[in-house]
């Protein structure tokens, strides 16, 4: 059975503590730039993905519903 990719917690992340990777900072400025927020400077992988997620839960590019 097939469980699908295994999502680990960024906390976890082995580089997690490393700066945010070029893509992730890319696609967190449009996210941020969608819904009006600023990209906060030096942010660390692991967090940079936990804001990407909060961001794309109120995208309405992203949500069919437009919340």
């Amino acid at each position: 059975m097939d469980r699908g990719p295994v999502e680990k917690d960024p906390e976890d992340w082995a580089t997690g503590d490393e700066p945010m990777t070029a893509p992730q900072e890319s696609y967190l400025r449009t996210l941020a730039r969608e819904a009006g927020r600023d990209v906060p400077e030096g942010l660390s992988k692991a967090e940079a993905s936990k804001l990407i997620d909060e961001l794309q839960e109120h995208s309405s590019r992203l949500n069919e519903d437009g919340a």
